[in-house]
């Protein structure tokens, strides 16, 4: 089986000491950091919620009232495509404040044609996606910060009840005494040590209870911000295609050039080399010069063809392995019989008892396999190879993802290990491992690697049985 693990993404805010912020302790609560951030999040809503509610109601009322009119539509389109800039402010304060990294939605493309456009302006679910939050976030802004800032406030009151109630307007109580302090029903007054100090009690209570009150309604806005203004998994998917579809054709675009590099500097150097040598005998024996000279000439022109022949023989193969033509487990067993490593490699007979593979997932396992065992031999100064094909059951997570049946191939080395897949930097230049994982990722299989500082490397490949369809 093909084994490929690719290094999992840096954690981002939300997954740093998670824990500890999901679960603080309760005497410690009220005088964190991430409790005041909260409250500060709660603030800058209410802040922005008027004005987008605002937003959302103009944008929702000029729809409906230029909505008889195509020119009227568009304006109303650029309008909603506003909503998309409120999205990212609001995932700007989430990330920020509530240590929620919400991935950005795929920005938006026009598409050629006017009524396609149109439609798009209209039809952005992002845009709506985000009109949406901005009109449930105005009520429960309101709501949040009108309850944390009472809590706060009435706890901190009580406990500095001792203090300021002095200051407090003396009443007239049912006794015919006079009083100062807060007064609670028609004659109860905190006045008295022992009232004042139950107030300062009660005050302690609703301070320490005002985080996890916090906590609630924020936990509201991660999941409303995570619900509404993340991207969809139709447009993640979407994204993730384009992704490995521009891969594949890089991919491509690379081997189609290291094809014509090889061909321009090596079977073609040596066919014109042939050609010459061939001249040259023709003009020996034409002249009368001397026999064994223009037989040498033509035994090297024959020597120099034979190894043209090799080059274009390998370059094929490079193309399309010849052994691919009697399925994937002879074509790996020749594999293995030409490396330079022992490989051992074990094909469950079951993957191919209902037929071929698709010629494309047969053709990217071979190239996968190939390129594992090569970096072995190369890199990871390993001593064997271990490869294992088989197939997945349709009922697993892996298998559904990859379109119901699937085969899992996984390659072990024992060498020294810490490869990592090194993700593009923009230079158009790749490793061989983000090579093959976008090329797994092209027929929607998932590519994992495994390979910790000292061995072994593993990696673990996942393709469908079947193309998708488009990539067959």
């Amino acid at each position: 089986m093909t084994t490929m693990t690719v290094e999992p993404r840096a954690a981002g805010p939300a997954a740093r000491g998670s824990t500890a912020r999901l679960h603080p302790h309760f005497l410690t609560a009220p005088f964190s950091s991430r409790t005041w951030r909260e409250q500060g999040y709660l603030a800058l809503m209410l802040l922005l919620a008027p004005f987008a509610f605002a937003y959302a109601v103009f944008t929702v009322s000029l729809t409906a009232v230029v909505a008889v009119t195509v020119v009227g539509l568009f304006v109303s389109g650029t309008v909603l495509l506003g909503a998309r800039g409120w999205g990212g402010t609001y995932r700007g304060l989430a990330r920020n404040l509530l240590d929620v990294d919400v991935p950005v939605p795929a920005s938006y493309t026009r598409p050629r044609g006017f009524w396609r456009t149109l439609g798009s302006l209209l039809g952005d679910a992002t845009a709506w996606r985000a009109l949406l939050f901005m009109f449930v976030a105005f009520p429960l802004t309101l709501l949040s910060f009108v309850t944390s800032v009472v809590f706060l406030v009435v706890g901190l009151g009580g406990i500095t009840y001792g203090i300021w109630y002095r200051f407090l307007p003396p009443q007239l109580g049912t006794d015919g005494e006079m009083h100062v302090g807060a007064q609670f029903g028609a004659s109860y007054y905190v006045d008295t040590p022992p009232r004042i100090a139950l107030a300062a009690l009660a005050g302690l209570l609703v301070f320490f209870c005002w985080p996890w009150i916090l906590r609630m309604f924020t936990l509201l806005f991660r999941v409303l911000t995570v619900a509404l203004l993340s991207p969809t998994r139709a447009s993640l998917r979407v994204a993730e295609l384009e992704r490995s579809r521009t891969g594949a054709v890089d991919d491509a675009d690379a081997r189609l050039r290291s094809i014509e590099r090889d061909l321009h500097d090596g079977t073609q150097a040596r066919l014109v080399a042939v050609a010459m040598q061939l001249g040259e005998a023709r003009e020996h024996l034409a002249d009368g010069g001397d026999v064994a000279q223009a037989a040498e000439l033509v035994d090297t022109a024959h020597t120099s063809t034979k190894d043209a022949l090799t080059e274009l023989r390998e370059l094929a193969r490079g193309i399309h392995p010849p052994a691919l033509d009697s399925g994937l487990a002879v074509a790996l067993e020749t594999l293995a019989a030409r490396s330079a490593l022992p490989v051992t490699v074990d094909v469950d007979r079951a993957v191919e008892a209902g037929g071929r593979l698709a010629p494309a997932v047969e053709s990217i396992a071979y190239f996968t396999v190939a390129e594992l065992v090569t970096n072995a031999a190369k890199h990871a100064r390993a001593t064997g190879v271990w490869v294992l094909v088989e197939p997945l059951d349709g009922g697993r997570a892996e298998s559904a993802r990859a379109g119901g049946r699937a085969v899992r191939i996984r390659v072990r080395d024992d060498g020294r290990g810490g490869a990592r897949v090194v993700p593009p930097d923009g230079s158009g230049l790749r490793s061989g491992l983000a090579g093959l994982a976008e090329r797994v990722s092209s027929v929607d299989g998932t590519f994992d690697l495994s390979s910790p500082a000292g061995g072994p490397t593993v990696v673990t490949v996942i393709l469908p049985t079947t193309a998708p369809s488009g990539r067959a």
